[in-house]
């Protein structure tokens, strides 16, 4: 992440994560730390995956100590094994123990989304289907979150809601039918607005092709009724297939021929990747 980035979105958020964490004080660090001294601790991983969220880790220490320094062995998208030296923390030591959890909760989420998604982006190697995440984040944790995924190998879908239209069953309800949602959203959105339309069978998908939609969701469809729609709609419209797709499901969609496959399994459901930071002495 850059600077802007840092500076713009995500202090904020770290500051947030802090004051969480440390609502007045930390108690037992300020109880054994009666005066500044310097040490260094090692970040150490303690399972094999991908690393994603390094720089994140390392502003955490820095919100709570300018002088910091974290001395890093590997970057964000490298594969990890246990035991693993990742990284060398140096610096005030009470700010080191204050930050350390908050710190550590960030590197974690974010390299397990980052070796969830790696599984689940090889399992579609070969195939042109590209591996999407979805809006099911985390709250507060959005840009972390979608930017692990990344790291992992996958794309990311909209950001937000102001990021792109998506008609879903209850905007389809809402409007009175896919032909209409897809008028109002054509007359109310600017024209470089792509308009993205969710169905779930093939009368759906006909009346959104018939309408102009540039995207079609797939949504919980069966291989056989998804490998139809995508035939129907070749040359008409890009495709995503969706519904619970995950690690143990998603190669059944690898041959479908779909543009994309979006999943909320690589955001709500990876387990973190274990890392520690171990041996604190003085220096």
């Amino acid at each position: 992440m850059n600077a802007v980035t840092k500076k713009l979105n995500v202090d904020n958020l770290l500051r947030m994560a802090l004051q969480e964490d440390i609502s007045s004080e930390d108690v037992t660090t300020n109880s054994i730390m009666r005066e500044p001294r310097t040490g260094s601790a090692q970040l150490i991983c303690k399972e094999e995956g991908v690393i994603a969220g390094l720089d994140v880790f390392e502003r955490v220490f820095e919100l709570l100590d300018e002088e910091i320094k974290v001395d890093k062995y590997v970057m964000d998208g490298d594969m990890v094994k246990k035991g693993q030296l990742l990284a060398e923390v140096t610096g005030d030591m009470a700010a080191m123990l204050s930050g350390e959890r908050t710190a550590l909760n960030y590197l974690q989420r974010m390299s397990g989304i980052a070796s969830y998604t790696r599984m689940v982006s090889e399992l579609l190697n070969g195939s042109n289907t590209k591996l999407l995440d979805t809006r099911k984040t985390t709250p507060n944790m959005r840009i972390f979150e979608k930017y692990a995924v990344k790291v992992g190998g996958g794309y990311n879908h909209r950001y937000n809601l102001s990021d792109g239209i998506l008609i879903k069953d209850n905007h389809i309800g809402a409007a009175g039918g896919v032909r209409k949602a897809i008028e109002m959203a054509k007359e109310y959105a600017p024209f470089v607005r792509k308009i993205e339309v969710e169905v779930e069978n093939l009368e759906m998908l006909q009346e959104a092709l018939d309408a102009g939609a540039d995207i079609i969701m797939l949504d919980n469809m069966s291989p056989d009724m998804m490998k139809k729609a995508v035939a129907i709609t070749a040359g008409h419209a890009k495709t995503e297939c969706s519904g619970n797709i995950t690690r143990e499901n998603v190669q059944m969609i690898r041959d479908i021929g779909v543009d994309y496959v979006s999943s909320g399994a690589l955001t709500h459901s990876a387990p973190i990747l274990d890392v520690s930071l171990k041996n604190l002495h003085t220096v």
